[in-house]
């Protein structure tokens, strides 16, 4: 018996971009899937948007909002009405076929929350960072199986999660500002959701390099979300130590780069952990 393919909607939130987002939107078009609205979460103080969502063939919401990345998608929630939510990037790219890999995984598992993948370049390059076993995401290990553009969760679960953490992502006044999807994914676990990683579900991004300034705010961010979600000490341990391994590797190996990328880490890993726990004290 044929099951039915979920809709969706995906909330893209964008801002600077218009060649991108147009190429973003031609790749959905590609897609050929019958039901799909993107919600374009407009962050332009000037109209660049409005030839390309205008002439799009594809469903197309187009709403405003003020810059930040967490509140852009808070905005887009208020909106999404189908069954299934995804998050894509402004400048990422849909291969042919994902939404309808997608939409089987969850039409044929219906105690499935949602389903995460992995990023790769148009060269098919990753990051060294991305497992490659497949798993039923978990507080420990979710760290290293998702990104905001490879999530799909089921409506019903959004709307028991709620809002993105606005202290958290791009265009945040706070140090740690990145990892939003990461909080999402775990306050969505500890839900009780069944959310499962595919790594050969593939979206396409730019693989960019790690500096030592991505180091310090992404680590400023895992140390934000351990202090925020009660992470056992061991866990803080080990997640503290790892940085610390890969700048001793790295300095063996005589890469200064990447031996300052994973110290920047380390710091901003140890910062974001105790700026949270300040906050905690105080609030």
């Amino acid at each position: 018996m044929s099951r039915e393919l979920p809709s969706f909607d995906l909330v893209v939130a964008t801002v600077g971009r218009t060649d991108e987002l147009a190429r973003f939107l031609d790749s959905l078009e590609a897609q050929g899937y019958p039901r799909v609205r993107v919600v374009v979460v407009d962050q332009n103080a000037d109209e660049r948007l409005q030839e390309v969502v205008g002439t799009s063939n594809v469903s197309v919401e187009h709403v405003r909002a003020e810059v930040g990345l967490s509140h852009a998608r808070n905005a887009g929630l208020e909106l999404v009405a189908a069954d299934v939510v995804a998050f894509p990037d402004d400048d990422c790219v849909y291969p042919p076929g994902l939404l309808s890999r997608v939409g089987e995984l969850l039409a044929a598992d219906a105690g499935l929350d949602g389903v995460t993948g992995r990023a790769e370049d148009a060269s098919g390059a990753s990051s060294d960072s991305w497992n490659q076993d497949a798993a039923i995401l978990t507080d420990d290990n979710l760290w290293d199986r998702g990104i905001s553009f490879t999530i799909f969760l089921r409506r019903a679960l959004v709307e028991r999660v709620g809002d993105f953490d606005e202290r958290l992502g791009l265009g945040s006044p706070e140090p740690w500002a990145s990892g939003e999807e990461i909080d999402y994914l775990i306050r969505a676990v500890r839900t009780g959701a069944r959310i499962a990683y595919d790594p050969s579900l593939v979206v396409r991004h730019v693989v960019r390099e790690d500096d030592a300034r991505v180091g310090a705010r992404d680590g400023a961010s895992v140390g934000y979300l351990l202090c925020k979600h009660d992470y056992p000490a061991r866990v803080v341990a080990r997640m503290l130590v790892r940085p610390l391994g890969g700048a001793l590797v790295s300095a063996v190996g005589l890469d200064g780069d990447r031996a300052r990328y994973w110290l920047a880490t380390f710091r901003g890993r140890v910062r974001g952990y105790r700026g949270a726990r300040r906050a905690k004290i105080s609030a």
